[in-house]
């Protein structure tokens, strides 16, 4: 993850987000609790400040900027600093891992699919996050792209996109979900998760490691 910098000199403005945007960040949050398994050893991949690690009850995580992680710490993460095409853990380490909009922020996402598998033991899951390219949502942001702190290092995917980097890698039994589905700007309150996608700016999805 070489965009790091970013984050590392933008911490206050990342986690101000979430604050302005409690209803879009809930929602994201309602979304992904769905796959998590109620019990098991978590990791979150590309934990940032640890918004989604510490409320989904992830005790471990990683990511390659210290500032963000020491926030992530503050709030009972145990963080190392590293790169989510590297892992430091043995093979079949989890039960379960998460990566929400990490996948557009590494250097090789086949390698991050890769390595969270490798992690994975045998049925475990790996609940991916993201904000799917191809719906309005995903346009705006591509829009605002060139002028936008964050987005202007990220690389975007569409649903077809994750789901051939999943498949590729080897996750089975994909299971998906879906939030947001009007402006960000427009959303003041809590948004019910759908199944499926197509239609939710916003998508999980889930796949089992055979």
């Amino acid at each position: 993850m070489s965009n790091s910098a970013v984050f590392d000199e933008n911490v206050e403005r990342y986690e101000r987000w979430f604050d302005a945007h409690s209803a879009v960040y809930m929602s994201e949050l309602l979304a992904l609790r769905a796959f998590i398994p109620v019990a098991g050893k978590g990791l979150e991949i590309g934990v940032g400040t640890g918004r989604f690690a510490a409320p989904l009850g992830i005790e471990t995580g990683i990511d390659p900027s210290l500032p963000m992680g020491k926030v992530a710490q503050n709030r009972g993460i145990e963080v190392i600093k590293g790169v989510a095409e590297k892992l430091p853990w043995q093979d079949g380490t989890f039960d379960y891992a998460l990566a929400v909009t990490t996948i557009c922020f590494v250097d090789d996402p086949v390698k991050m699919m890769a390595e969270a598998k490798r992690v994975l033991r045998p049925g475990g899951l790996f609940i991916v996050g993201f904000v799917d390219i191809a719906s309005e949502f995903g346009k705006g942001y591509l829009e605002k792209r060139s002028t936008n702190t964050f987005y202007k290092v990220a690389t975007f995917f569409s649903t077809d996109d994750v789901k051939t980097l999943m498949k590729n890698a080897g996750f089975q039994d994909l299971q998906w979900g879906q939030v947001l589905f009007s402006p960000i700007n427009e959303i003041n309150q809590i948004q019910p998760v759908q199944q499926g996608h197509g239609k939710g700016s916003f998508v999980v999805v889930c796949g089992t490691r055979p």
